[in-house]
């Protein structure tokens, strides 16, 4: 479902994404994870077609980002950190416009279906300024889902969301993978997403340190004893010399 091969990003002589390879398979959750400017953000912008890498290649489903940009984004769905929703707008009207932008047709039957499993059916008509802080990442997720994406990605999607909300949304996540897609989700809750991750990639200085399960990501540090928690196989990597 997304293929990354060789991606550099640069701001300002200052190398953000380095090189980065990796791949993402249908039915797959990738955990994204690493130190503050690691590049994990900007690696999910330059994968979206937001930022313009300054080499390397993304394809999303088979279709590249450049050379068939609108195909590949049209299977894709990104939910930034930060959910910007349109204050005066309801929750059904921000699906609605998400459906009416992809051209979905009979979209209402699958919005339904989004509010029931991210428990928003009750807020349906609340504008958007009334919300709390995790309602809007919701809605930010049901938004994403709207047209079906193939590759489903999230930058820090837990922040704001109360225990049950972050159950919630990671139910939908495996759901969506589950359906033969793929989910590439960033956070810095190690301990949260460890068990709902079927694979991991670690960043560091916008470099790829490991990826892989957790058992192979332990299995590459010589250290690891074999039953180590995602944190310690994290801190194990991150700061090591060399």
């Amino acid at each position: 479902m997304l293929e990354v091969r060789k991606l550099t990003k640069r701001y300002e002589g200052r190398v953000a994404v380095n090189g980065l390879d990796f791949d993402v398979a249908a039915g797959e959750i990738l955990g994204l994870v690493g130190p503050n400017g690691a590049g994990k953000t900007t690696t999910l912008r330059c994968v979206a077609g937001i930022l313009q890498p300054d080499a390397g290649s993304v394809r999303v489903a088979g279709e590249a980002i450049g050379a068939r940009e609108v195909a590949a984004k049209r299977r894709l769905a990104l939910v930034p950190d930060e959910p910007h929703l349109f204050a005066r707008l309801s929750v059904w009207e921000h699906l609605e416009l998400a459906a009416r932008l992809y051209r979905v047709e009979d979209w209402e039957g699958a919005a339904r279906a989004l509010l029931e499993q991210l428990e928003l059916s009750e807020r349906r008509d609340t504008l958007a300024e009334s919300l709390s802080r995790g309602m809007r990442q919701k809605v930010a997720v049901a938004s994403a889902l709207v047209h079906a994406p193939q590759l489903l990605m999230l930058d820090e999607p837990l922040v704001g969301l109360d225990p049950r909300g972050i159950r919630t949304v990671f139910a939908t996540m495996r759901r969506h993978a589950a359906e033969g897609n793929a989910v590439v989700m960033s956070s810095h809750l190690l301990g949260q997403i460890e068990s709902h991750c079927t694979r991991f990639l670690i960043l560091r200085d916008g470099a790829k340190l490991l990826h892989g399960s957790k058992a192979e990501l332990a299995a590459s540090l010589p250290a690891m004893r074999g039953d180590e928690t995602l944190e310690e196989i994290f801190f194990s990597a991150t700061e090591a010399t060399g």
